[in-house]
């Protein structure tokens, strides 16, 4: 069989790697983590496999994220997680034509990163290589038609960063790229029960609180989860119980940020786009997305509906997979 002029999209997260081929939707679903030997730099595990062992690994053994904040922080880890993932997807059949991939990074990224990750993906076996940004991938893959004369406002919450952008006319009007994301309210969760409780709680567990109980906005009924960690007093293990009240105070910082930012954005967008999305709503996409309540709390503070897409998560990375275009190249 030959795979050739193959179509891939990459959505190359903080947190996740998702990757997209065309005529099979999305194959690739999987943490941003790769483990290996530190002597010999032999990989080890990558994915789910390098996760489960992040807090838990020997003094011999170096688990990490090769991306922060959106952007590549390893090159070569970066690279050989990307060709494993690539080969995967392509089920690691010899192909007479490489893959055309397009791969997405926030709107703020500078062209020097552009450029890392590009070298990146043709070094992981691309033929050709399209960069496109998260906020126009998130609208394509929310099945928005950006082409029109219209204004749209994504707001694309993923692992490293908060992307803002208002989109008309297929392209970005305005738009803001913050630092803080999922990511940062996994850290909020880390320093409020270590404040709070004297306990100490790894990064897999505070994220499990996010993903079980974490909201930013009250719910109709409390929920609460048992957390396991070490008390700081004693040093012996310990457990508490934390509440969903408790995620909103501990979040309140990193939410009010995002807020700020979506703020900022409306207020220097043209009065014409405005208009457009006072009537079309926020759309909100990315994993951060789908925290308890953010909706209404944007919608709360802005006057203005926000909705979260459906498949919040992959919205980036169909958007990407939908928008590979390399005729002529």
């Amino acid at each position: 069989m030959i795979f050739g002029g193959q179509d891939i999209g990459i959505d190359l997260g903080t947190a996740t790697i998702l990757v997209y081929v065309k005529g099979k939707g999305i194959v690739i679903n999987q943490p941003s983590v790769v483990a290996f030997e530190k002597r010999s730099k032999k990989l080890i595990a990558i994915g789910n496999k390098a996760k489960a062992m992040m807090g838990k690994e020997p003094d011999n053994i170096e688990v990490i994220r090769p991306l922060k904040q959106g952007v590549i922080s390893d090159y070569m880890v970066t690279e050989r997680m990307l060709k494993t993932f690539i080969e995967t997807a392509m089920q690691k059949k010899k192909m007479f034509s490489r893959p055309r991939i397009c791969v997405c990074v926030p709107s703020g990224v500078t062209e020097l990163e552009k450029r890392g990750v590009e070298d990146a993906v043709y070094h992981s076996g691309a033929k050709s290589v399209e960069i496109m940004e998260e906020p126009i991938a998130a609208a394509i893959g929310a099945d928005i038609d950006i082409s029109m004369p219209r204004g749209h406002m994504i707001v694309d919450i993923g692992g490293g960063t908060t992307d803002v952008a208002v989109i008309s006319l297929g392209g970005i009007v305005v738009s803001n790229s913050l630092k803080l994301a999922g990511d940062d309210y996994n850290d909020s969760i880390i320093k409020y029960i270590r404040r709070t409780y004297n306990l100490l709680i790894g990064e897999p567990t505070a994220e499990k609180i996010k993903m079980t109980i974490g909201s930013v906005y009250p719910r109709e009924e409390p929920v609460t989860m048992e957390v396991k960690g070490r008390d700081l007093v004693t040093g012996f293990p310990a457990r508490i119980i934390v509440s969903s009240e408790e995620t909103i105070e501990a979040f309140a910082e990193v939410t009010a940020q995002i807020l700020d930012t979506i703020h900022n954005v409306l207020e220097i967008s043209p009065p014409e786009l405005i208009a457009d999305i006072a009537e079309h709503g926020i759309v909100l996409s990315g994993g951060g997305s789908l925290i308890y309540g953010l909706d209404k709390l944007v919608e709360e503070s802005t006057g203005i509906r926000a909705n979260v897409t459906p498949a919040a998560l992959e919205a980036v990375v169909v958007g990407a997979g939908k928008s590979v275009n390399f005729v002529g190249k």
